[in-house]
């Protein structure tokens, strides 16, 4: 460029760099007066939050960019974009006898000296000059405060880097740019996961922190639901003494706290006062309301569709992935030799679990088949189910089938998910039924029958069994709450109570299926506000006041969050913005679409995350529904936006921004392979290994052993399958301090424990140090376009106060 100042100017702005004091930049954490529901016409409120100079060349677009975008997809099943297909990994063969040769080598335990470290760093790097030499030993230093490497524990290992002004790729115009939408995006983040009590990575926050100047809040991004235990410490975390559900005394209830509750434009309002038509008597408990929601979801969907931003997104993820193989080819041997080195622990011994998995298909085709058969010959005689008002026995049912024990078998069951449910969400449904049909599915796999869910609670029982027995598998279990009335929560809780369904290696998640449209249809509702109430009122009861719901108030602190299921590839026929109805105004037969159903169940987790922790001291929620398996790419940017992790996420493989986003945040994912194949993306085009070797934070689930029941071969050897269990930990419940270590919360690889993980120290430092580097290149370009103004402000008022002649 014609104007381009030289390096030597851009060496001193380097130099100016650390002294510029930006101004602040609360982005998510402050805590905001409960609002009113009702949207007002104004400025998007996101800009208020962001005090350093983040505007770009869309700002004022927003709202029209993301209603032509949303328009656009109620009329295509899949948004226009980009067609971003990623080539796929190809092994590359190497002898054995070379391989095994190397591994013995490497193992052997030298411990060198630091000069010949550096000489063989010199030769490696083919530094001729003493001066060369001098210079690495005095930079060495300099390039760890600068990456924030100070607590690298491995720091012996081959590393790539890129020298030069422009490292990215692009110009600098376009850096500066992209860089601010990106982080406006993390902000946007942060603020929803503050507001709701979730968990943002804490080194994603400690970068934008740095950004903004913010005094660190280090309290905000620990896990503060355990003790802390010793390094030394069994790996195994102790087990419960006495069952949770049995002997309780229901008079030691926590006391009733004396609050009302009532739910206005969908979201619950809770008072101090009996009677809530008081508003003077409100409990501040923030949300965000509707306004502020649908202005940063216009920022978020015109952000993923801007030009530039993509073209940069789509290189950083190109670079990821190619800095990512040449790491294996360069530390494969030391990671290798690492793992050998940890005596007892390998794959097969490290804590698992199955972050994504639906308790009524939890148990295979097998297990289910034998458990019936078992069944059949024990309980002959049992009423399992009225109709036209006269009982049924469990030998009537298979008699009108024309069934014996003996005719079952995997075949008959026929439940079993194969190319033909591949796009037909119906079909796979249609695979919960037992020999196809519904009323088995109802005396087997339902906790609301006439029966109370007697059988099911014992097969489930039985596979938490199995998980103990394992030692090593843990599981997160979702169980189902409609909405179609109030006192679903009470059967449930009363379900699990009354038949002791509980495990230490299991916890649960309650899913909230989209089907309003159902339930209207047959006049089981009649608004959406109405389901609202019946899936959130009897929790807010429960807080309040243990003693109105026992059961459930034991229940739900083993719950641990809340899931939205259905078909994701159904078509919506409505745009979510400020003219859309209140729920208590939904009263059409159509469906709301994705982020409405979002939007609703967040605010009302958040309120209750506020008094359950603030007011009450009990345990909260979090968010982590199925997003991005299907349907439009838009049900990605809910999920980044409100959600602490999510379930699938293919469609990320055709959105670069989002993508880059979730890298950034290291958003959880749950992956499904084996499902996916079943329903909508083949076996190998799916994203997993690439998602991995870019540094998201991927984990592998089963969804439905009832209908996959299949060996996972994920590939990528012994380091990924560890590194993709630890982060299933990461995203779980309870003992992590006892499966990952006393220093999990901890940043780079002093938060490791190779004796506990079986992951190697090289791994978690490489990707520990990409993601700061990564977070780095966005941060400092927006510091040197800060340091631009300013400096342009200097000069102009330099001139200004210069005598005219």
């Amino acid at each position: 460029h014609k104007d381009d100042p030289g390096p030597g100017l851009h060496r001193e702005k380097q130099k100016l760099i650390g002294s510029v004091k930006e101004k602040n930049l609360c982005g998510s954490a402050d805590v905001r007066p409960l609002m009113s529901q009702r949207s007002l016409p104004g400025t998007p409120v996101t800009h208020k939050h962001l005090p350093i100079d983040l505007r770009t060349s869309m700002d004022g677009k927003y709202k029209e960019i993301a209603e032509e975008l949303l328009a656009r997809s109620l009329t295509d099943s899949d948004m226009r974009c980009a067609p971003y297909e990623f080539p796929e990994e190809s092994p590359i063969e190497q002898l054995e006898e070379k391989r095994h040769r190397l591994e013995r080598q490497i193992s052997q335990d030298v411990k060198l000296e630091p000069e010949i470290l550096l000489r063989a760093k010199q030769d490696f790097m083919k530094i001729d000059s003493a001066a060369d030499l001098e210079y690495l030993k005095d930079s060495h230093v300099d390039e760890v405060d600068l990456h924030h490497m100070e607590t690298l524990v491995e720091k012996n290992f081959q590393r790539v880097s890129i020298s030069g002004e422009e490292k990215c790729g692009v110009p600098f115009t376009d850096l500066v740019d992209a860089a601010k939408c990106v982080v406006k995006a993390l902000f946007i983040r942060e603020k929803y996961m503050a507001l709701s009590l979730q968990t943002f990575y804490k080194t994603t926050g400690r970068s934008l922190q740095e950004l903004s100047q913010r005094p660190p809040d280090i309290d905000a991004y620990e896990d503060l639901h355990e003790s802390p235990v010793d390094s030394d410490m069994s790996v195994h975390a102790p087990v419960s003494e006495t069952h949770p559900y049995e002997g309780q005394d229901m008079k030691n209830l926590p006391p009733d706290a004396g609050y009302s509750c009532k739910m206005v434009d969908g979201v619950i309002h809770v008072y101090t006062a009996q009677n809530p038509m008081d508003k003077s008597t409100e409990l501040d408990l923030p949300y965000p309301d509707l306004q502020e929601y649908i202005a940063d979801m216009n920022v978020m969907m015109a952000l993923i569709i801007n030009g530039p931003v993509k073209s940069f997104c789509y290189r950083r993820l190109q670079y990821l992935s190619s800095k990512f193989q040449m790491h294996v080819l360069l530390n494969e041997m030391k990671e290798l030799a690492a793992q050998k080195k940890v005596p007892h622990r390998d794959f097969y011994n490290i804590r698992k679990v199955d972050t994504h998995i639906h308790a009524s298909s939890c148990m295979n085709q097998k297990h289910l088949l034998r458990f019936i058969k078992s069944s059949m010959k024990k309980y002959p005689d049992e009423i399992v189910r009225m109709q036209g008002g006269r009982g049924q026995t469990m030998m009537e049912v298979f008699e009108n089938m024309n069934l014996t024990a003996y005719d079952l078998s995997v075949d008959t069951l026929d439940m079993h998910a194969d190319r033909n449910t591949f796009h037909r969400f119906d079909k796979f449904n249609s695979k919960y039924n037992p020999i196809g049909e519904s009323i088995l599915r109802e005396i087997f796999i339902k906790t609301d029958n006439h029966i109370h869910g007697k059988y099911f609670g014992h097969i489930v029982k039985e596979v938490m069994s199995d998980l103990e027995e394992s030692k090593y598998q843990n599981a997160e279990l979702r169980l189902s709450i409609y909405g179609r009335s109030m006192d679903e929560w009470d059967k449930l809780a009363l379900w699990a109570v009354s038949h002791s369904v509980y495990s230490d290696n299991v916890r649960w998640l309650v899913q909230i299926p989209r089907l309003f449209d159902v339930y209207r249809t047959k006049q089981q509702l009649s608004n959406f506000q109405q389901m609202l109430e019946n899936i959130f009122l009897p929790l807010f009861e429960v807080t309040i006041n243990p003693s109105s719901h026992p059961q459930l108030h034991l229940l739900l602190q083993h719950v641990v969050g809340f899931d939205s299921v259905d078909d994701e590839s159904k078509p919506e026929h409505h745009v979510f913005n400020l003219d859309s109805p209140s729920p208590a105004r939904w009263c059409d037969d159509d469906n709301p679409p994705y982020s409405y159903y979002l939007y609703y169940m967040y605010v009302n987790m958040t309120v209750l995350n506020h008094l359950r922790s603030r007011r009450r001291g009990f345990n909260t929620f979090v968010l982590r529904p199925h997003c991005g398996e299907a349907g439009p790419i838009h049900h990605l940017v809910s999920g980044f936006m409100l959600s602490e992790n999510i379930s699938h996420g293919l469609l990320l493989r055709k959105a670069p921004v989002l993508q880059y986003l979730y890298y950034l945040a290291q958003v959880g994912i749950a992956m499904s392979p084996l499902s996916n194949n079943s329903l909508f993306l083949s076996y190998h085009r799916n994203p997993l290994p690439e998602y991995l070797s870019r540094g998201l934070m991927v984990s592998l689930s089963t969804d439905d052993p009832l209908q996959f029941h299949f060996t996972k071969v994920s590939g990528g050897g012994a380091r990924r399958s560890c590194l993709r269990t630890r982060f299933s930990l990461f995203s779980s419940f309870q003992s992590k301090s006892h499966w990952l270590g006393p220093d999990y919360t901890k940043e780079g690889p002093i938060s490791n424990d190779i004796r506990r993980t079986n992951v190697p120290d090289i791994r978690v430092g490489y990707r520990y140090e990409t993601l700061c580097e990564e977070l780095h290149l966005i941060t400092q370009a927006i510091r040197t376009q800060e340091l631009d103004r300013i400096e342009e402000e200097d000069g102009l008022s330099f001139t200004s106060s210069q005598p005219t002649r």
